[in-house]
């Protein structure tokens, strides 16, 4: 192994490890080393499809973007695709090996720690760095046996540690200076220095702070990363991010998940403003276990249009113009959590008013007549009616479709690129009106009044020519100048040269160090 190795790990969840191992990833490019990103384990219904096949989690996929490389396999080697409260699908380098419940992959994690290391032993092999990215924190001691997420791939890589905390949730000191404490001695000894990320104020204010840190741990401070605005116009890498006031950098609103009763229904339809002035209106219900939910970023951030996720617990808003229905694992399981919402009144009602609706991959799904899971590859088996609105049916069956996919749009003919990863075959009348014809047929389908769309592809709205056509035909413009590929790798480079300054990335650098393993 020729390469340098340096791994990133948090004192929890969403401290912000995923946009710092990015931007380190991005500015090491730009300083001209050959860097790879790596996480061992990952847990997110946000995935990537590689170019040499097999998906990974979204944020790998970023950070690959952020070195300049394509998503590869060996870049997240085993990812955790949460379908049911205990119950998880396994992808190892790639490629599903099946479900477990959490009691079950205690035992399967001492079986795949033969291919993280072999992932990672490959990288090391090729590039001149390779960043690692820790899973939840390693203060979880209690799962330190059969680890491969944080200290127990630290100790058998033999690599350093670089230990993140977050002070904008508070108690950052007792975070870092708890971890040493609950810590083996010989896992404490991989860290070889902490980052305070998200200070928000003045400095000098915490500089007794770090001060503590360091006199309790022996550690020293890399730097304290202030609030990066970038942050919010990439991809957040889990829901809970978009549960919070409907935007990945939105604060909290307080939305629940319990169930909403009300008597909306048929009866009562939406009032889509179709044609209205001003930015179409779209907004997108988050499922429970909403998937790819990275969709909507182009139209998150598209200044020609005015979106929002909608959190569970409220109406899906009457003077909304495009209600989009975005995947989630599984969709028999996602059917009944909408229902019990009062989703589907709303959606349906919004329909008949003559709204538009746009259901992707597990939402095309839920479009249709029916969802039928009779083995139960997608969650519980069982079947259950759709929304109807678009007459397709679909039937879940072992073959997992995972592949990229490039084509045209049916109506327009505007070029698109993308991804499939999904179970199951939907068959039905409204595919004879496919939205795409892709390098592997038409895809997906519309209502008779081409209202109701249906597709399976990915990163549709990543199009920009698509993006704006199909904006168009909703009944509204959008500027025509604006880029999302550009304006997330502008975020990337803003990122890079924020982390130059806040960080002293001449010593973390130098902190990594080859493999021993």
């Amino acid at each position: 192994m020729t390469a340098r190795a340096l791994m990133i790990q948090g004192t929890g969840s969403s401290v912000g490890k995923s946009l710092l191992a990015a931007g380190l990833c991005r500015l090491a490019r730009r300083r001209g080393i050959r860097v790879a990103p790596f996480k061992p384990q990952n847990m997110s219904n946000n995935a990537a499809v590689c170019v040499d096949g097999g998906e990974i989690g979204r944020a790998q996929a970023l950070q690959a973007r952020a070195a300049g490389l394509e998503p590869q396999r060996d870049f997240n080697p085993v990812l955790l695709k949460p379908q049911t409260d205990r119950g998880a699908q396994v992808v190892v380098q790639g490629h599903v090996i099946g479900t477990v419940d959490a009691g079950e992959y205690q035992a399967v994690r001492a079986r795949v720690r033969a291919s993280v290391l072999e992932s990672f032993q490959r990288l090391a092999a090729d590039y001149d760095l390779v960043l690692v990215e820790g899973a939840g924190s390693p203060a979880e001691v209690n799962l330190r046996p059969n680890d491969i997420a944080n200290m127990g791939f630290a100790r058998a890589a033999g690599i350093p540690v670089c230990l993140v905390g977050d002070i904008d949730r508070g108690g950052v000191i007792a975070a870092l200076v708890g971890t040493q404490a609950v810590l083996d001695p010989e896992d404490a000894g991989l860290i070889v220095g902490f980052v305070v990320n998200r200070f928000r104020g003045d400095p000098a204010l915490f500089a007794g702070g770090l001060a503590i840190i360091e006199e309790r741990t022996g550690w020293p401070c890399f730097g304290l990363v202030h609030w990066l605005p970038a942050a919010g116009r990439l991809p957040a890498e889990d829901a809970a991010s978009i549960s919070r006031g409907g935007r990945p950098d939105g604060p909290e609103e307080g939305a629940g998940n319990e169930p909403r009763r009300r008597s909306s229904g048929a009866d009562e339809p939406g009032i889509p403003r179709g044609g209205s002035a001003g930015p179409p209106r779209i907004v997108a219900p988050i499922l429970s276990r909403i998937a790819n939910f990275d969709d909507a970023d182009p139209l998150r951030l598209d200044p020609g249009v005015d979106f929002s996720f909608v959190p569970a617990g409220r109406p899906i808003p009457r003077d909304a113009d495009v209600v989009v229905l975005f995947g989630a694992k599984s969709t028999l399981g996602e059917l009944a959590f909408l229902r019990a919402q009062g989703w589907d009144h709303d959606i349906i009602a919004h329909a008949r008013a003559g709204g538009r609706v746009l259901g992707v991959c597990g939402g095309y799904q839920m479009l249709g007549r029916r969802v039928l899971d009779p083995a139960g590859v997608d969650g519980p088996a069982g079947a259950d009616d759709g929304l109807g609105l678009l007459e397709v049916e679909t039937t879940m069956d072992g073959e997992k479709t995972v592949r990229r996919a490039r084509g045209c749009c049916a109506l327009g003919g505007e070029p698109v690129s993308g991804y499939e990863i999904h179970m199951g075959r939907t068959q039905g009348p409204d595919l004879a009106r496919p939205m795409l014809h892709l390098d592997t047929g038409a895809e997906g389908a519309r209502d008779e009044s081409g209202r109701v769309e249906g597709t399976s592809l990915h990163g549709l709205f990543a199009n920009d020519a698509w993006r704006r056509s199909w904006l168009a035909r909703a009944g509204s413009g959008t500027d025509t100048s604006w880029s999302y590929d550009v304006t997330i790798d502008r975020a990337l480079d803003e990122i890079a040269s924020d982390l130059s300054t806040m960080l002293d990335t001449e010593a973390l650098f130098a902190a990594a160090r080859t493999p021993t393993s």
